[in-house]
């Protein structure tokens, strides 16, 4: 057989073993953006709670009105930009929450409050999503980082422009807990 034949096919099964990897990675890149879409739905439902669970418990004392303004100052300081930006301000918020729930707690008349406790079961059962939605965008991030590291397809990653993505990290034990809820 022809020598130019032979390198022809190899060059046949190179270009076509690096489309494979371009679209497997494409894949991998497509999954992963669509599990952040989840976590910011699910951020953007726990934004929009915050407001109707601080105007529930209104009758805080005077002296804990600062930790309604914390609440309320964690909520506007939404994290835009990169994953590393987002899960610290949510973490923030999720420190502050967790604050403004135990305080509410101890007052009878909020935690009587039928609305305070729909708001609080809805709080609950969102942290619950978030938690899941987080797992999966890492497990998604997983599997995209092992594609844009790992050798072969790591060659087509670097040659177009795939680079590793960031998990959704919380930077303390303390931020993974979800509010706790007691009624």
């Amino acid at each position: 057989m022809n020598p130019v034949l032979y390198y022809g096919i190899a060059a046949f099964i190179v270009i076509l073993w690096g489309i494979t990897a371009y679209n497997r990675l494409v894949h991998a890149r497509i999954h992963k953006d669509e599990a952040w879409s989840g976590i910011l739905v699910q951020l953007k439902r726990r934004h929009d709670l915050v407001p109707n669970l601080a105007a529930s418990a209104s009758g805080l004392a005077e002296h804990e009105k600062d930790l309604m303004n914390s609440v309320t100052q964690a909520r506007a300081a939404q994290g835009s930009g990169s994953v590393r930006e987002i899960s610290q301000a949510e973490g923030k918020l999720s420190q502050t929450l967790g604050r403004f729930i135990a305080v509410a707690e101890n007052y009878p008349q909020i935690k009587a409050d039928t609305a305070f406790n729909k708001l609080m079961e809805e709080l609950s059962s969102l942290e619950e999503d978030l938690q899941m939605a987080r797992r999966y965008y890492n497990g998604t991030v997983r599997d995209y980082n092992v594609m844009t590291q790992s050798f072969p397809s790591a060659l087509i990653a670097k040659l177009t422009g795939f680079s590793k993505a960031d998990f959704f990290e919380l930077d303390s034990a303390e931020e993974s807990k979800a509010p706790e809820v007691h009624f």
